[in-house]
């Protein structure tokens, strides 16, 4: 820092910018060393336990941690700085926006001070260390850790330097030091007011009098800093003697009156106050401006007879209305230089959330950099501002620093410099504490010190809802938020949901049921998505030189602590691409609502959900979709009202002729509102809102497949191995071994080969939700990522006088039981992901495995109906799909489909894909994400096709009603084991999948839960077909696609937890037969047969005795219990009768919205008379770790009353496999309870998914 130091040999940096990242090299090393992710932990070594912090920031970690070689890393940072000559005479002050995390500063050789809050303004008069002439010179002295470090452990990067802007200001020796403009509105929210406040400070050496501040106020246009004057505004405020060396506050009201607009995120009309210190003479000494927003906050409690839903409560309003925030959490990042953000990447930001229809940002978590306000207060977002506080590495008991007194002043000073830095901006609606620091005294301290500085905007922190003004959590369940909206749990304050929808990776399952519950109460004020954009840092690949997205663990073998993928949670890819999901907020968040009133008329109703702004600006148009093509395009709505006032609704008529559209086929129409003229973020013509409306089905069914492909002849030939089926232009092989079509030519093109066929597939490559839930454990303990197939029985073939061959087959497929996954998301190592690894154990009787009654219909134009009728030996597993895949030549990559798109889609998440008829090029019509997981699927899929890129013949796949379907260019498998898009392999060919059902996403990678019951592929029975057929090189799609099923359907076969067995098929009014063991003797089915004692069951159809399927079970030992008592149970969410409802998806869980209770935990259940019983099994909950039991013990009784010592005890496995307990004896009795002892984690959850009692 000494002026005559030479520094001539040091590197020239960019500043701003964390100087990890200006470290990267080309060959992938980094010279200032390696970006470090963490999420909770601070990175130097520490534990959790009172009075831990008194250790500091130096002690020795852990050998494999990053700060074990470096410690504490120092950058120093030296330039030279000249002043302008006009600044003679006045006070020069030096700003740092944003340095991480402490840094001590130097002028000219002279220590000046030091700063360690990283994200709010350090300001340092540095007029005294100034050279009056010449070169200054500046030395910053920074460190990675400080004390003040314990208070900043947020859930990112760890990256220090100078990471936001340093300039330099000049002000005259009286000044203005600080100003607040607070915004009001009368009663009637018309006449609008500023309350002034401006301190005034004077560094000369005698006092300063008779000076003023003259106030004037100016109009911006809309989304311009274009403003004019406006006339007859403006207030003077005497500011009184100020001491030589004192500081004097002058307050003052404006009075705007009527003539102001109301700033709000619809329309955010703003104005610049202008003012002008004045000495007594009435020179102007300073001027000084900020932008102000006219808008009025307010919590009050609202009878139901002025509630829009009839509820009465506690509402938050703006301007007098109960506004909808429809948000994100956003942390500062960019791949290439960190923390730091450039003004163009802060405005593209906000343009790309306006397009999305995004009007809420969370400042997660900390307050950001100055022109990032600018820009919300311009283009409209509301943002609530959190102050620089977390402290989650020692959580929020006793260890908590928001008990701790020495740490009270960091608290106040952390949130009051927020305040005051952004106060006067109308775009902050809400004041945060911090986040995720403990539940303290010291947090009380910061809410008296805010609200007695500002009392304009209520105060939220998640960690202790008692001492603010609004109610907020993190990751509720959506169960949870359906009971919440209805006022169910005494709420006393408006509800925001700080966090919610973690989008990590393949995500955000069910955002829609969120808002439907959301949009229906004003007990809610809306919520903030976790998060907006992939928190990743660039990385080189030193062998190849490829660059990738990287997170924790990527960037050397000791970049620990880490946790992996956790920090990839974005709306957005880590270079503000759109991730699927981000189509799916644009629709759920979009402020019109459309739906059907009466389509055979037209007539639709369209909802303004703005609570401002009358529905104007948009071309509003529809078009009419006949089986998924345009037909009507962009036709103008017209009706008796074109704009709709706020919060208004009104019937439309859509003048297509509903009696004239064709019986053959399907019907939608879509509603779009165009943007009307270019916007900032958007161009005239943009969509900014749409609906799609289903107008009818096909009022005739396709013709029969049997009655289109019947021309032609077929020369069968059966071998031992195989069936081959030759035609005039196809050629079909079925292997026999398999039951999987091994070769598949049309017209002399290979459409399959090498046994690449449709077979039986249950895997996806586990997306992080899927990882969240811990269901993929289960899907590799079964062996679901490598299904063998082999056919049991005697194949049935049958050649018809018509040319039409039938071949029926009995498939198992089964993988080996024990084959495991290795990931990890805490701690990894570089380009750790899962691996697969076979189990000890051969595949067996009772390991998981499906059984499939297939029938392949082969007719004369070489059309291939396939039917079938799929099982598995375990009911109730979630499984990630249930259908077929099949491997294509690499040349068939343009895929076409009739159904959700264009974007991929699933069961939960898909609100925002219509039903078209959409195509585009393999692998890039998906979105890849940074870790490879699954992708692509298609929801509602009537058919598809695969054609080569270079045109010709391709392949049309027809569902019998809907599939779900997806189209890569690598497999599950190959998705699974790349840690990074460049990690991929070159494609080997098209995979193909055709699923009955795909589990939907949920939100489960933190807290939501799995996905909904209805949207998962659980292992039951399932009926599915399509056809395949042949598809001309100028042929039309839906020529060849609009055809129903005719070949013959498997019968299936269901067996219950009871041992009951049902018998079905798609095919009506044919009579099933059937027949037990060994027996000859046939029954024709009417109702369930008993098979609790196990045993085989043999049906047919009474009309084709020649294809009989068979199936064998074992004996039920298990018996039906009812839930009579549970100590403690979560009303809706977690009922203890979920425990045997047979659905391992739905869970008990211990109360915790009202009240936390403690262990132990016990539920009763009773068998209904007395049993024999033998044992029991328990699966833990499936959805997570919270909850997880270990130790427990098991009682019974003849009464339910009396209960005497238990019959068993013992301890868990901390995993959720099936637990299977077997007594020391039977004993007889009709109660059992189950007494959960304590939690795996220490935790005072229980939980638990499924138990039954095992007994004669």
């Amino acid at each position: 820092y000494k002026t005559d130091f030479d520094a001539s040999a040091w590197d020239k940096i960019q500043v701003p910018m964390s100087w990890n990242m200006a470290g990267k090299q080309a060959n992938g090393t980094f010279k200032y060393g390696e970006p470090l992710y963490s999420n909770q932990r601070v990175i130097f070594q520490h534990q959790v336990r009172q009075g831990d912090w008194k250790g500091g920031v130096m002690r020795t970690p852990p050998k494999d941690w990053m700060t074990y070689k470096n410690r504490n890393e120092v950058g120093s940072y030296r330039r030279t700085f000249t002043l302008p000559a006009a600044w003679d005479g006045k006070e020069v002050y030096i700003n740092f926006d944003g340095v991480d995390s402490f840094f001590y500063l130097y002028i000219n050789g002279h220590y000046v001070g030091f700063s360690k809050n990283s994200r709010n303004l350090a300001q340092f008069d540095i007029t005294p260390y100034l050279n009056k002439k010449g070169e200054n010179v500046i030395a910053v002295e920074v460190y990675r850790h400080s004390d003040g470090s314990f208070l900043e452990s947020q859930d990112m990067f760890r990256l220090p330097g100078i990471f936001r802007t340093v300039a330099l200001t000049a002000k005259p020796k009286v000044q203005v030091r600080d100003i607040k403009a607070i915004p009001d509105f009368d009663a009637t929210y018309t006449n609008g007011s500023l309350h002034i406040s401006a301190e005034v400070s004077n560094l000369t050496t005698k006092a300063a009098k008779g000076y003023t501040i003259e106030y004037s106020l100016y109009e911006n246009e809309l989304y311009s800093d274009n403003n004019t004057l406006v006339p007859g505004v403006s207030a003077v405020a005497k500011v009184g003697d100020v001491a030589k060396n004192g500081e004097l506050t002058a307050s003052v009201t404006l009075n705007a009156g009527n003539v102001v607009k109301p700033w709000s995120a619809e329309a955010p009309h703003r104005y610049t106050l202008v003012g002008q210190l004045k000495d007594k003479k009435g020179q102007v000494v300073e001027t000084f401006s900020t932008n102000v927003g006219f808008r009025k906050i307010e919590i009050k409690d609202t009878p139901a007879s002025q509630d829009e839903f009839g509820l009465a409560g506690r509402y938050y309003y703006l301007n007098g209305k109960p506004i909808k925030m429809k948000g994100v959490n956003r942390h500062e990042n960019n791949p290439q230089t960190g923390h730091y953000v450039t003004r163009e990447q802060m405005q593209k930001e906000v343009f790309l959330m306006k397009r999305g229809n995004i009007n809420h940002v969370r400042n997660s978590h900390y307050p950001d950099a100055p022109y990032w306000y600018y820009l919300c207060d311009k283009y409209g977002i509301y943002l609530e501002d959190e102050a620089n506080i977390e402290s989650h590495e020692y959580y929020y008991g006793k260890e908590s620093l928001s008990h701790v007194p020495e740490f009270r002043n960091a608290h106040l000073a952390r949130n009051m410099e927020m305040v005051h830095s952004t106060v006067n901006h109308p775009s902050v609606v809400i004041w945060s504490l911090g986040n995720e620091a403990g539940p303290g005294d010291n947090f009380k301290d910061c809410y008296a010190a805010i609200k007695q500085y500002d009392q304009s905007r209520p105060v939220q922190y998640e960690r202790n809802n008692d001492i603010v003004d609004i109610g907020s959590n993190q990751y509720p369940s959506i169960a949870w938020v359906q009971g919440a909206v209805k006022g169910n749990y005494n709420m006393k304050y408006p509800y925001h949901i700080s966090e919610y929808a973690h989008s990590m990776g393949n995500a955000v399952g069910n955002l829609v049921d969120y808002w439907n519950a959301i949009e229906s109460t004003n007990f809610f004020m809306g919520g903030a998505i976790w998060d907006w954009v992939d928190q990743a840092m660039e990385g080189t690949d030193s062998v190849t030189g490829k660059t990738y997205w990287g997170y924790g663990g990527d960037f050397g073998p000791d970049n620990k602590p880490n946790d992996g993928m956790f920090c990839m949670n974005g709306v957005m890819r880590p270079d503000l691409s759109p991730k699927a999901q981000y189509f799916e907020v644009k629709k759920v968040y979009q402020n019109v609502g459309v739906k059907a009133v009466d389509l055979k008329q037209g007539r639709i109703e369209i909802f303004n959900k703005n609570y401002f702004e009358p529905l104007k600006g948009y071309q509003v148009v529809w078009s009419l979709y006949k089986d998924g093509v345009c037909v009507e395009k962009d036709k103008p709505l017209m009706g008796a009202k074109n704009i709709l006032g706020p919060r208004e609704r009104q019937e439309y008529v859509l003048p297509y002729n509903y009696a004239q559209l064709d019986p053959n086929s399907e019907y939608f129409v879509k509603v779009q509102f165009l943007q009307g003229k270019d916007m900032p973020w958007a161009k005239k013509g943009y969509v900014q809102m749409e609906e799609q409306l289903r107008v009818k089905g096909a009022d005739v069914k396709a013709p029969a497949i049997k009655s289109v492909a019947a021309k032609g002849t077929a020369n069968v030939t059966v071998g031992s191995k195989q069936v081959s089926v030759k035609g005039h232009n196809y050629d079909i092989d079925i292997d026999l071994s398999t039951g999987a079509i091994s070769h598949l030519a049309y017209n002399g093109q290979e459409i399959i080969a090498n046994g690449n066929g449709p077979k039986l597939d249950a895997f996806r490559a586990p997306t992080d939700n899927d990882a969240g839930i811990g269901y993929h454990n289960a899907w590799f303990k079964n062996g679901l990522y490598d299904l063998q197939h082999k056919v049991v029985g005697k194949p049935t073939i049958v050649k018809g006088k018509n040319g039409v061959t039938q071949i029926s087959l009995t498939i198992e497929s089964q993988g080996r039981e024990g084959s495991q996954q290795v990931y990890s998301d805490r701690d990894r190592n570089p380009q750790t992901v899962y691996t697969f690894s076979q189990g000890k154990h051969a595949l067996g009787a009772d390991d998981f495995k499906f059984t499939t009654n297939q029938v392949y219909t082969i007719y004369p134009d070489g059309s291939v109906e396939l039917q079938s009728a799929i099982s598995a030996n375990r009911t109730n597993v979630v499984l990630p799909r249930i259908g077929y895949s099949m491997k294509l030549p690499k040349q068939y990559n343009q895929f076409s489909y009739y159904g959700r798109g264009p974007v991929n889609n699933y069961a939960d998440r898909k609100t925002g894909q219509f039903i078209e008829l959409h195509q585009g090029e393999v692998g890039k019509q998906d979105i890849i994400l940074p870790k490879p997981q699954s992708m692509g699927n298609r929801e509602e899929v009537r058919y598809c096709a695969l054609r080569p890129a270079q045109g010709g013949e391709g392949v049309a796949f027809v569902a019998d009603s809907v599939m779900s379907v997806s189209a890569l260019p690598w497999s599950q498998q190959q998705l699974t084991q790349a840690a990074h898009i460049y990690q991929l392999p070159e494609s080997d060919g098209t995979y193909l999948h055709l699923d009955a059902k795909v589990t939907g996403l949920g939100g489960a990678s933190c807290g939501q839960g799995g996905p909904f019951v209805e949207d998962q592929a659980l292992s039951h029975n399932y009926n599915f077909g399509f056809i395949i057929r042949p598809l001309a090189a100028q042929q039309q799609l839906a020529e060849v696609a609009k055809v129903s099923p005719s070949g013959e359907q498997p019968i299936s076969i269901e067996h219950s937890r009871t041992g009951m067995v049902t018998l079905s098929s798609p095919a009506k009014g044919r009579t099933i037969m059937y027949a037990l063991g060994g027996s000859k003797k046939a029954t024709a089915y009417t109702a369930p047969v008993n098979l609790r004692a196990g045993g085989t069951i043999t049906t047919w159809y009474k009309d084709n005795p020649a294809m009989k399927t068979s199936m064998t079970y074992a004996k039920v030992e298990s018996v039906p219990l009812q839930v009579v008592f549970a100590s403690s149970q979560e009303p809706g969410s977690g009922d203890a009768s979920y425990l045997v409802d047979g659905a391992p998806a739905t869970i008990w869980h211990t109360m915790y919205s009202i009240t936390l209770a403690k262990y132990p935990h016990w539920v009763d259940f009773d068998a209904a008379e007395p049993k024999l019983m033998k044992g029991f099994t328990f699966l833990p909950r499936q959805s997570g770790q919270n909850g997880w039991v270990k130790d427990y013990e098991v009682y019974v009784s003849q009464d339910g009353k009396s209960w005497d010592e238990p019959v068993c005890k013992g301890t868990f496995a901390a995993n959720a496999e099936l637990k299977r307990v077997m007594f020391s004896k039977p004993v007889k009795a009709r109660y059992i309870r189950f007494r959960a002892l304590n939690e795996q984690n220490g935790q005072d959850f229980a939980s638990g998914a499924e138990f039954s009692l095992i007994a004669e």
